[in-house]
């Protein structure tokens, strides 16, 4: 099982190739696409847990906008800017919008790889704790039914000793009844 699905948006064939073969190497399931429109196209009819995508396309829709159709689609979708040198302020300004990180071309592969494997490390723990908090929902809520339960027993106790109590302080009965009567009040139900 892969540990990230990734799409690759990228308008340079060999750029998008090369950037599928290499994580496909380091085992991540990849796909492409080859310009923003068709990124979008394939966002809204599959997840996947992180898109790389260049910042700077032709066709309409550029990385901001895959950027946008990502986040639109699930916030938990983490996006990696790909951006020359010169594009690095809009490259901060997409991750003020929400992308997880970029990179500089030319692209360091380590680079990329580093950065893929803390969103899997920050995905994981936030699995984690999803699993966590509904493990302690489910705990919280058996506990609150034990608790439940023991204070209607108390109640039931309280009650039956009140009564034991009653039944034994009349003078007016003979021991042996009392005692009976005391008996017979313990072990009903």
């Amino acid at each position: 099982m892969t540990d990230l699905r990734i799409l690759v948006v990228d308008d340079d064939p060999a750029t998008r190739l090369l950037l599928k073969k290499k994580l496909e190497k380091m085992e991540y399931e990849v796909q492409t696409a080859e310009n923003g429109v068709e990124a979008v196209k394939i966002i809204s009819d599959s997840y996947f847990d992180v898109v790389v995508t260049d910042l700077m396309m032709p066709g309409g829709i550029d990385g901001m906008g895959v950027l946008s159709a990502a986040k639109e689609k699930d916030r938990q979708m983490e996006v990696i800017l790909i951006t020359a040198y010169a594009s690095v302020e809009n490259a901060v300004e997409a991750m003020k919008k929400g992308a997880a990180d970029y990179i500089q071309k030319p692209i360091n592969f380590d680079e990329l790889i580093l950065k893929l494997e803390k969103i899997k490390v920050l995905k994981s723990i936030v699995r984690e704790s999803s699993d966590l908090r509904e493990a302690m929902d489910v705990t919280e809520k058996n506990a609150s039914q034990i608790i439940q339960d023991l204070e209607l027993t108390v109640f039931d106790l309280q009650t039956k000793i009140n009564q034991t109590v009653q039944i034994l302080s009349k003078d007016s009965t003979s021991e042996s009844e009392r005692i009976n009567r005391v008996l017979t009040n313990l072990t009903a139900s």
